[in-house]
Formats: C-alpha cells, sequence, structure tokens
C-alpha cells in the first residue's frame, strides 16, 4: 500500500505543479473561444464549466481505467509507474494540449488537426484511424457494460439493444439535451465509486507487493504457461485510458466546443485526465489486491479457476458486491456502466462530426445528422454481430482498439509537436512522449500474435530502429524549420526558471 499512496501524492503533485507548467507553455488567453464564435446550439454552445468538465472526465473514462487497470495490475506494481508517469507526462498533456489547439483552430476535430500540421496525407490516414478507432470503440462500448448488467440481471442481448438505441438518441441530440443533463449525474456515481473503493482500501490495509521488491513481470511469475505478454510493450497498450489514449483527443474537442474561455483548459483537459489516473490508479490497487495479496483475499477459486485468471468484468462485480454492500454496490456499478455508455454514444457523436467537418455538411438540421449517423451505426451493428457471434470476439476486438487507441495517439503527440515548434514554444513536451509511444508501437506491431507475431529477437530491434527514422525526421524537419519560423515574442519555456516560476504561482 504503501506505493499506491506514493503515487495517489505524485498525480496530485503533478497535476499542481507539471500541469501549470504545461498551462503556461501553450497560454490561454481571453480570447472569443469556438462555443461562442460559432455557436449553433447543437455541438457549438456554453456549457457551466463544472458541467464542461464532468462530461470531459466521463467521455474519456470508458472502460479503460477500469478494466484495462485490472488487467494491467497482472504485471505487478510496475503497472503503478506507467499510470503514474503516464498520466503525468503524457496523457493529461495530450488531452490539455489537444483540447486548446482544436480550440485554437475553431473547433476543429482531431483529424483537421493532424492534418493541418503533419499534412494531407497524413490527415488521409488519421481520418481513416480516427474512424475505426471510434466505431470499435462504440462497438466495444455497447458490449462490455452489457456484459456486465448480464452480471446483475437480464440478457446480455437485451442491454445491448437497450444501449444501442440509447446512442442513436444522444447522438443526434444537441449536446446539451442528455450529455449535459444526465452525465454529470454518472460522473458523480463513478467518482464516488473510487472514493468508496479507495477508502475500502485504506480500512483494509492489504498487504500488497512494492514496486521496489518486485520490480519485474510479475505475471510471468504467477501462471508462467498461459502469460506470454511481455511488460513492453503489452502495458502500455493494456492500460490506455489510465495513462494515455488518442480516443481522447476525440473527446477534447468536443468539450473545447463548450468551453467559454481558453483558462479552464487545464481543469478540464488536464484535471479530468489526473481524474482518470487515479481511477486507473485505485483499480490497479484492487486487481493487485485480487491478484496478489498476502494473505490469500479470500477470491482464489472463482468457477474452478484461480484469482489470476479472474476476468475483469466479475473482479468489478465481486469487489462492488462484496465491499461496498448493496447501496453501494450499486451506485459503483452503474458508475462503472456510465463510463463506457457514455464514452460509446459520444465516441459516435465524435464520428458524426469527423464525417461533418470532412465532408463540409453543416450538423444543424436533423437529416443530415440522420445522413452520417446511419452509416456509421450500420457499421458498428455488423462488428457487434460478429463478436458476439465469435466467442472470443470482445477479446480480439479489445485488443484491436488497443493498438488503434495508441497509434492515434502517436499522430497526436506528432502534431502537437509540430504545433508547438511553430509557435517558439517548447517542444520537447509533447516530443519525449511522441518517441516513447512510437517505440511502444512499432514494437506492438511487430511482436504482437494479433499482427505480425514476430520473435522479440526481431521486433525490439525493429521497434528502436522505428524510433531512429522518427528522430532522424524530426531533425531533419526542424533544421529546415527553424529558420523559417517567424519571429516572436515568446520566451523559452523550456527552462528552469519558467518552471520555477510556475511552481512558485501555484504555491502563492
Amino acid at each position: 500500500m504503501i506505493t499506491f499512496i506514493i503515487s495517489l501524492a505524485v498525480l496530485i503533485l503533478g497535476y499542481l505543479f507539471y500541469g501549470r507548467f504545461v498551462e503556461r507553455v501553450f497560454g490561454p488567453d481571453d480570447r472569443v473561444t469556438p462555443a461562442i464564435a460559432k455557436r449553433d446550439n447543437v455541438d457549438f454552445m456554453v456549457l457551466p464549466n463544472w458541467k464542461v468538465y464532468m462530461i470531459q472526465f466521463l467521455n474519456i473514462a470508458g472502460t479503460g481505467p477500469i478494466f484495462g487497470a485490472i488487467m494491467g495490475a497482472k504485471f505487478g506494481p510496475v503497472a503503478y509507474l506507467w499510470i503514474v508517469l503516464g498520466t503525468i507526462f503524457a496523457g493529461a498533456v495530450h488531452d490539455y494540449l489537444s483540447g486548446m489547439t482544436s480550440m485554437r483552430n475553431g473547433g476543429a476535430s482531431l483529424p483537421e488537426i493532424i492534418g493541418k500540421y503533419l499534412g494531407k496525407w497524413t490527415k488521409s490516414v488519421a481520418l481513416a484511424l480516427t474512424l475505426l478507432t471510434l466505431l470499435v470503440g462504440g462497438t466495444v462500448f455497447v458490449y462490455s457494460p452489457a456484459a456486465i448488467l448480464h452480471l446483475i440481471g437480464g440478457d446480455t442481448m437485451m442491454w445491448v439493444i437497450i444501449i444501442f438505441a440509447y446512442y442513436v438518441i444522444a447522438t443526434m441530440l444537441p449536446i446539451d439535451k442528455i450529455i449535459g443533463k444526465v452525465y454529470p449525474v454518472f460522473a458523480v456515481a463513478l467518482v464516488f465509486m473510487a472514493v468508496a473503493l479507495m477508502v475500502v482500501l485504506f480500512v483494509k490495509m492489504p498487504h500488497l507487493p512494492e514496486l521496489w521488491s518486485h520490480f519485474y513481470d510479475m505475471g510471468a511469475k504467477a501462471d508462467p504457461e498461459r502469460w506470454t505478454d511481455h511488460i513492453f510493450p503489452a502495458l502500455f497498450i493494456t492500460v490506455a485510458c489510465g495513462a494515455v489514449s488518442g480516443f481522447h483527443a476525440t473527446q477534447s474537442p468536443l468539450m473545447g466546443r463548450c468551453l467559454k474561455t481558453e483558462r479552464m483548459g487545464r481543469r478540464v483537459f488536464y484535471g479530468a485526465m489526473v481524474t482518470e489516473g487515479l481511477v486507473a490508479l485505485i483499480w490497479a490497487t484492487i486487481g493487485m489486491w485480487f491478484f496478489y495479496a498476502t494473505p490469500t483475499p479470500g477470491y482464489d477459486l472463482i468457477e474452478g479457476s484461480n484469482g489470476f485468471s479472474t476476468s475483469a468484468p466479475a473482479v468489478v462485480h465481486l469487489v462492488s458486491r462484496d465491499w461496498l454492500g448493496a447501496f453501494g454496490a450499486v451506485l459503483a456499478m452503474l458508475g462503472v456502466v456510465a463510463a463506457p455508455i457514455t464514452s460509446g454514444d459520444t465516441a459516435f457523436r465524435s464520428g458524426r462530426l469527423i464525417v461533418a467537418d470532412w465532408l463540409k455538411i453543416d450538423q444543424t438540421p436533423v437529416r443530415k445528422r440522420l445522413f452520417i449517423c446511419l452509416p456509421l451505426f450500420a457499421i458498428s451493428i455488423a462488428m457487434l454481430v460478429w463478436q458476439i457471434a465469435n466467442p472470443n470476439g470482445f477479446n480480439i476486438i479489445w485488443q484491436y482498439m488497443g493498438f488503434f487507441n495508441q497509434t492515434l495517439a502517436v499522430f497526436t503527440l506528432w502534431a502537437l509537436t509540430v504545433y508547438l515548434v511553430q509557435e517558439r514554444k517548447c517542444f520537447w513536451i509533447t516530443l519525449i512522449p511522441a518517441l516513447f509511444m512510437t517505440a511502444v508501437c512499432s514494437t506492438y506491431f511487430f511482436v504482437s500474435k494479433q499482427i505480425l507475431g514476430l520473435p522479440i529477437s526481431i521486433g525490439y530491434p525493429l521497434g528502436g530502429l522505428c524510433v531512429l527514422v522518427a528522430i532522424a525526421w524530426f531533425a531533419v524537419w526542424y533544421r529546415k524549420t527553424k529558420a523559417t519560423l517567424r519571429p516572436g515574442s515568446t520566451t523559452n519555456l523550456c527552462s528552469m526558471k519558467c518552471l520555477n516560476k510556475s511552481i512558485t504561482k501555484t504555491q502563492e
């Protein structure tokens, strides 16, 4: 539990100090935002700041910081490092800058931003990858809450139909009709779940493996015959939404279209990601308690299997039921179910807006919204039917979603790096995460059994080669670009002096 407590403190400090530093790098001001300049009462409109934060948090949460964190906990305490450092230095920076850059570009969607800073060809690739990620994500976020609700009662297919019907309605209506009214309630349920479970963790104070004594892949030792994943890159694909996730960059523009002032960006975008990191941290700790606590936590035999092989939905259901009682379990399960459902409908909403931006279709008339939505829903239903028909369909789609998701984060981080270079601002805050995620995704592409499946003796060097190519490409581009950059008054915000000023201002 000591590692957990330290991780909690570091996440909070990361928001207060590094979040302030990133905000100073970007430099929000009092210019008119797209919510005011382009108000259409459908997607562009001013919402209260607290609502925007709640909606952003719920949009990005999904099942990632819950299911992903539980599955990532099987690697052991090393998952804490990725959740904490990934959230502070990669995920929150990625979310904040993608939202703010969208606002600076009139509320542009992610492919438009990537196209502007990485070129037209890259925009086409990003457009296809973004839509694929949103469609796969929306499909996953139909089935996963249905599977959880099935554990409580009712048929899975019945819940699938109900959830999908809700998606159709929420995607079509103006953002303030359902999302603006219902999401804050769901967000409260999700926060209650996290806080309640954290309180129980402190009451129980289980003896968990600590990072300094278990800095290795515990999954490989616990189940060597079936555990074939390697920490690198599998951990960084498994735990996505609780650390860094390309899906988030599709959601930030949605809320960027509802903010009255740029100065709220850090609280909304950076703050929501840190909140999600806290949720992931709590569920990762519960997962480690479930799999590795000594003495045995009491779940060593479930449906004829040991605790280590228990699925993430089963962990959520059992822990919520046994720790929080009947009433608490209902609220906890509401939070767990609401997260993927709300992320699913905003996935389709983002898809509608991205297609509309691409085809230049006005979204004020309902018939034009329907024109775009129907094909998106048809594709998702086809994937859903295939998923249900195949016994391992959910796992296959989940793994591909993880890869698509993180690859989209790579494109986003590189686009943000180019933006910062062109604005003569500290680009290292995105360049380093971009290089790391390039290493993760390229290595996963080579070694994953779902893609090429090469041995690590070949896949790792190839992944390293991709990083070297990326460094060389950036160095050549930067040298050519630096000479043509417009003069500006922006100071070098990479200096320690600037960071110290940010810390001092935060303390005041």
